[in-house]
């Protein structure tokens, strides 16, 4: 039942609805936003009985506990006299504006709801190729797979609700299965699809946490590990499924998917469809998705979004300040490793907080993110910024410290604070890298290492997403390690190709405490020969050529 209001408020008109009901959930299941008010739901199903006061106590303690405006019990059942009582004492004494959401008034709302949500858009030119590439596909029933490749921001979820959504105006029965690859995604996808789907389309979640009504529900949102251990026990899959399929499909190559897609024959003539959707096709174990997926039905990358205005303007700046080019005279092997030990100052954070307090002051609206490389590093940068009091930071993380995690509470007020801009910035550790979503941040920093590419293009497209008053996003790259330098060579060799980027002007920098760095990325461009090899390459591999002499760049004596 939590998750049927949330799909009402999410269809309706409040933003930012969120589902929080879990352990340690403080006795709240619903956080949304709506005109600038917090609203924060508690559910109540009852198979019999009435709801008492006692339900107020609770959804107060929340409103507290998550620092909302609006109370709302919603909940199947009918309230008692006392709970008005209550309601309207809260009202008069404390200008509490308690809702009470009980089975007439949610039936109410539901028949208010147009069959199709208002939030949603007309598709985009490459948006409209691809569901109509996924839609011919599955009613010609020839190639029975097929990957839809886009970039962060660029809607992939949103092309296959809509696909489906035509579908099943086609084809009766039609039950289809998403799978994702953890618990949270799963409940991000259902709720991703909430706004595409009509209202009468029945969805159900299987994961970790809950096993919904999946014989019935015409769409069902799973993780892939739940699916395996149910087959693994049964030996069956509980539906005949006609549509399947794998959100973030990087992931489909791995062990478990690859068992699950050969049981269920999906993808082969005489079994289900298969759709995979990703936003970065490249897997670091060499799985190649080809021979899972028939054929590509749509292609757009990073640099052919932000090239036609899809994604917001770039303005990114590496910064070679940390870059003790003498040292290179020490270097007895050309490898990543080596050269990352050798070249780089790690220890710079009051620098980097210099070079984005004056970002901020040179942007409107400014949100950030930063992206920290360890937990106690995320909280370090926290106190600095705050200590300059120039915005608010907030932290998010997914791991321990200390031997505590962050709190179900914690988390759900730190997402919310940084959506409704309580918190200006959120330092970040192993968040943020896929299914969440903030279009308005306008102001990204770099400050962890990843060798992953699939991990650094998730992260940059968070800053990525077209929203409205945001003219660019800001990118302060400060990571120490000679492939990001390559990538952003690269990136700009891209870029610089595009009509759109010339007009606006040079969309990658080389910085130092000067300004724009030139002669660095001279020498950077001569020194780094095959940029994609390099971006690529292991921490040992011998894939660099020896520097040409310092001086002839300014950068040696």
């Amino acid at each position: 039942m939590e998750r049927a209001v949330a799909r009402l408020m999410e269809h309706g008109v409040y933003q930012d609805v969120r589902l929080v009901g879990r352990t340690g959930d403080g006795g709240a299941d619903i956080l949304a936003s709506l005109n600038n008010n917090r609203w924060v739901v508690q559910v109540k199903f009852r198979r019999s009985g009435v709801i008492g006061p006692e339900a107020v106590d609770e959804v107060l303690h929340s409103m507290d506990l998550y620092h909302a405006d609006i109370p709302v019990i919603a909940t199947n059942a009918v309230v008692n006299q006392d709970v008005i009582k209550m309601r309207n004492q809260l009202y008069a004494q404390r200008g509490i504006n308690l809702q009470i959401w009980d089975r007439p008034v949610l039936l109410r709302l539901f028949e208010r709801l147009e069959t199709s949500s208002k939030k949603i858009r007309d598709p985009r030119p490459y948006q409209e190729d691809a569901i109509e590439g996924i839609v011919g596909q599955y009613l010609a029933n020839q190639k029975k797979s097929g990957l839809v490749i886009l970039a962060t921001g660029l809607g992939k979820t949103f092309v296959a609700a809509e696909a489906i959504r035509r579908i099943r105006e086609k084809v009766l029965n039609c039950k289809i299965l998403v799978l994702a690859h953890t618990n949270e995604l799963v409940y991000q996808l259902e709720k991703s699809f909430f706004p595409v789907l009509d209202k009468y389309t029945s969805t159900c979640v299987w994961n970790g946490f809950e096993v919904g009504d999946v014989y019935e529900s015409e769409i069902t949102f799973a993780c892939i590990s739940s699916v395996a251990k149910f087959i693994g026990k049964n030996d069956f899959l509980p539906a005949n499924y006609n549509l399947i399929i794998i959100d973030e499909a990087h992931h489909a190559g791995s062990k478990t998917y690859r068992e699950f897609i050969d049981y269920s024959n999906t993808g082969t003539r005489d079994g289900s469809f298969l759709l995979g959707l990703t936003a970065t096709p490249w897997r670091s174990d060499e799985h190649d998705l080809e021979s899972i997926f028939q054929q590509e039905i749509c292609r757009v990358d990073i640099i052919e979004g932000m090239s036609k205005g899809y994604l917001a303007n770039v303005d990114y700046r590496m910064h070679v300040d940390n870059i003790n080019w003498k040292n290179l005279y020490k270097l007895k092997e050309l490898t990543p490793r080596a050269l990352n030990r050798t070249l780089f100052i790690s220890e710079w954070d009051d620098a980097v907080i210099d070079k984005l307090q004056e970002a901020w002051a040179e942007i409107p609206n400014p949100r950030a993110i930063v992206f920290c490389s360890k937990i106690d590093h995320a909280f370090t940068m926290m106190d600095k910024i705050n200590s300059r009091d120039f915005t608010k930071a907030g932290i998010i993380y997914s791991g321990t410290f200390h031997g505590k995690k962050m709190s179900a509470i914690e988390r759900s007020v730190t997402l919310s604070d940084f959506h409704d801009g309580r918190l200006g910035l959120m330092c970040a550790v192993d968040i943020f890298n896929e299914g969440i979503d903030v279009p308005d941040v306008n102001i990204l920093v770099f400050q962890r290492v990843t060798h992953s590419r699939r991990i650094f293009v998730q992260q940059l497209g968070r800053g990525l997403r077209v929203s409205e008053g945001k003219d660019k996003v800001i990118v302060l790259d400060f990571v120490s390690d000679i492939r990001r330098f390559a990538a952003g060579i690269e990136m700009k060799s891209q870029l610089s190709r595009s009509s759109r980027y010339i007009q606006l002007g040079n969309p990658i920098k080389f910085m130092n405490k000067k300004g724009e760095d030139k002669e660095a990325e001279k020498f950077l461009k001569t020194w780094l020969d095959d940029v994609a090899r390099i971006e690529e390459a292991g921490e040992d591999d011998h894939v660099l050529k020896f520097p040409p002499d310092l001086r002839d760049f300014g950068l040696g004596t």
